[in-house]
């Protein structure tokens, strides 16, 4: 692991987590401390580190710092039924320029990607979500990011990259390799028409506010993304007030932390950031307490993931083919495992997205189907497989 880039997690944590219960939940982190060092990171399943930076943050200056709020309402959980094995490797500190502290990111998450570790990030702008994304280019694979925010942040081509920009350098960067984009949570007068447009026209998944509360129908969006980010400004400002961007309407609590648990029990997703937590805003450290519960309840979907695809064969499924009268059957999968729906896209082997042919979705669009309503989600993958 290059340690070289993490500063150990700070001495005021440490010091309040020496007064906890033996049973709670930082007692059983391997911990990067000043102290005894870096942790071993033999048989660990997740990596949780910091970062310092938020110079690129549009409007929320300073939410890269006091993350130490964040571990201290963490490590005061308990733990569930678990035996997933947990590590805290510290903070990325702030680089001569915020370009240093993009490459820092990715090569810490690269390596953990490689050791098979998923990574929980913490802290910072939203724009990381990009430094998140190029950590996948060593992976030599086309991925999917689900990100929930209030706002696309597709900004304009000629715009440095920012908390609000990041996507269309996602998009237009080479190398490209983002096969699919998801936003869970918009509200619409925070987006242009121009944008919601241009998204729809890329065949990418936008999803709006109430739209998204009914939960059921988004859980198949995190099992199909790879990247899950948060902007924490996606949370009414009710529930996490620190953020300088916070709105009246969001998400509520509970609401965000039942996504955060999609986001741990899909089988697919490899790295979870939370970003835009802004301490000087937070008031009685309730925003710092919702994200420490929101990496609890990834952490306990990641304990429960019952790996039912792309990991078992299709013998653990129950086929079921829909027959179209203006077009080619269809063919649904249910998980004997867990009970949950993949639709399938019959493309030539040697295509290099085939590992996106079996799309997540609901047994509401299987019902569809039968009434010869083909969901949209397949729509849209089938034209960017076959492009």
């Amino acid at each position: 692991m290059n340690q070289v880039f993490l500063s150990p997690v700070k001495e005021s944590v440490l010091v309040n987590l020496d007064l906890l219960p033996s049973l709670c939940l930082g007692k059983t982190f391997r911990i990067h401390s000043k102290q005894e060092g870096f942790p071993d990171l033999e048989k660990i399943q997740i990596a949780i580190f910091g970062i310092e930076e938020g110079r690129n943050s549009e409007n929320n200056s300073g939410c890269g710092d006091n993350l130490h709020f964040i571990r201290t309402k963490l490590y005061e959980l308990y733990p569930g039924k678990w035996t997933t094995q947990i590590a805290d490797i510290g903070d990325v500190l702030k680089g001569n320029s915020v370009t240093d502290t993009y490459f820092a990111v990715s090569e810490i998450i690269a390596e953990l990607l490689k050791k098979n570790i998923t990574p929980i990030i913490i802290g910072g702008g939203h724009d990381l979500t990009y430094a998140n994304y190029r950590a996948y280019d060593s992976l030599e694979q086309t991925v999917n990011i689900a990100s929930v925010d209030n706002r696309f942040d597709i900004g304009n081509l000629n715009d440095q990259l920012t908390s609000r920009s990041y996507l269309s350098k996602i998009i237009m960067q080479e190398p490209n390799n983002l096969f699919n984009f998801s936003n869970v949570g918009y509200q619409t007068y925070f987006n242009s028409q121009e944008e919601i447009q241009l998204l729809d026209s890329l065949f990418f998944d936008a999803y709006r506010l109430g739209e998204a509360k009914e939960l059921e129908n988004i859980e198949p969006v995190f099992r199909n993304a790879d990247i899950v980010s948060i902007d924490i400004g996606s949370v009414r400002r009710s529930e996490a007030p620190a953020n300088n961007n916070a709105s009246p309407n969001g998400f509520y609590g509970d609401e965000i932390c039942a996504i955060s648990r999609y986001a741990g029990i899909s089988d697919k997703v490899s790295s979870f950031g939370i970003y835009e937590y802004n301490s000087k805003y937070d008031d009685q450290h309730q925003t710092a307490h919702l994200i420490a519960q929101m990496i609890w309840y990834f952490i306990e979907g990641v304990s429960f993931r019952v790996y039912d695809y792309p990991f078992s064969g299709r013998e653990n499924y129950q086929k079921f083919t829909v027959i179209l009268e203006e077009d080619d059957p269809l063919t649904f999968y249910k998980s004997h495992k867990s009970g949950r729906w993949w639709i399938e896209i019959n493309i030539l082997s040697s295509n290099k997205n085939k590992r996106h042919a079996l799309i997540p979705c609901t047994y509401s669009d299987y019902v569809d189907a039968t009434k010869q309503i083909i969901p949209e989600k397949w729509y849209k993958a089938m034209r960017k497989l076959v492009q």
